[in-house]
């Protein structure tokens, strides 16, 4: 061998090397993973968020920390991860809330519609509607009953524009109803007026409604969901009771800042979808959420498919989202 062949092969043996390097150093995640939570501690985002990122943390060996940036109704947080690098180390846990951003009239310094990449939608709330005992218990006999009883049955939200308002809005809609609206303060004031037929529905988790209704005290007009609860087979979705395509849940999914790195995107996307299946996450969550798991593209589509909903519901009604 040549002392020029020699010359070569150790360039060549010490480019590999370095390629070698440099694809270990880049391999992600390096460091730890900042994940951002837009509302403040104790949410049920926080409750899931942390089974969910502890997961992650095990399957990709490195720390996805929560950090909290509340404020101006989920705005701040946002802003603050449309802004930070688009290197896959801050993350953001969005809700049903987030289908809304594009929607509200206040100033932002991002764009929400172009600011992040869906990463995967996680799951969504188990929920129901119930209704009071006065009340017609199918959804064909409600909506009789309020057909024939124009702005006498009063459904309870959480707020004027909150997604309870638009739910309310949605399937009155769908129904083709004339419904009142009775907005409080907190869904905590909103069960004991349920109770006492003050109002006769409104959008429950499955946590808050089961009790009352093996109490006899309210019954379930319907599961929220597209599909039935596995735990309560008995209680059908209002879509398969002819509300079609009707669906309330709260739901949480993880966006990235837009520029992301495809392939950052799709490796969170794949972890993910690993950890709503693993034994442990199934075993905590299973009774409260549906888990999913989905693609980006998914997870693209549902927020858009949301968003122009609550467009459609805003524009019909004349709601004011609440800031």
């Amino acid at each position: 061998m040549t002392r020029s062949t020699v010359v070569r092969f150790v360039f060549a043996a010490l480019a590999v090397a370095a390629s070698g390097a440099g694809a270990q150093q880049a391999a992600y995640p390096s460091k730890p993973v900042t994940v951002i939570i837009p509302f403040t501690p104790g949410s049920s985002q926080e409750t899931e968020g942390r089974v969910h990122m502890n997961r992650l943390s095990e399957q990709m060996h490195q720390q996805f920390i929560i950090d909290f940036k509340p404020g101006g109704s989920t705005i701040i947080g946002l802003g603050y991860v449309a802004k930070a690098p688009a290197d896959g180390y801050t993350l953001l846990l969005v809700s049903a809330s987030y289908s809304l951003v594009p929607l509200r009239t206040v100033e932002m310094s991002f764009d929400p519609l172009t600011a992040f990449a869906p990463v995967s939608l996680l799951s969504k709330r188990w929920g129901l509607i119930v209704i009071h005992p006065s009340v017609p218990g199918t959804v064909a006999e409600f909506v009789a009953y309020a057909r024939a009883n124009p702005g006498k049955i009063n459904f309870a939200t959480n707020g004027v524009g909150s997604q309870q308002h638009l739910t309310g809005a949605w399937m009155a809609d769908v129904s083709h109803t004339d419904m009142t609206f009775v907005h409080y303060k907190s869904a905590a004031q909103i069960i004991p007026d349920l109770l006492a037929g003050r109002v006769h529905l409104t959008p429950v988790t499955l946590t808050t409604g089961i009790p009352h209704i093996k109490s006899g005290k309210l019954k379930a007009l319907g599961m929220a969901n597209l599909v039935r609860n596995p735990a309560f087979p008995d209680i059908p979705t209002l879509a398969e009771q002819g509300l079609k395509d009707f669906e309330y849940s709260s739901w949480h999914g993880m966006v990235a800042p837009a520029k992301t790195p495809p392939a950052i995107i799709n490796q969170l996307s794949a972890e993910l979808a690993k950890v709503v299946k693993s034994p442990e996450v199934v075993k905590r969550l299973e009774n409260e959420t549906q888990l999913i798991g989905s693609t980006p593209a998914e997870f693209a589509r549902h927020i858009a498919t949301e968003t122009d909903r609550w467009r459609k519901m805003i524009k019909q009604s004349g709601i004011v989202l609440e800031e």
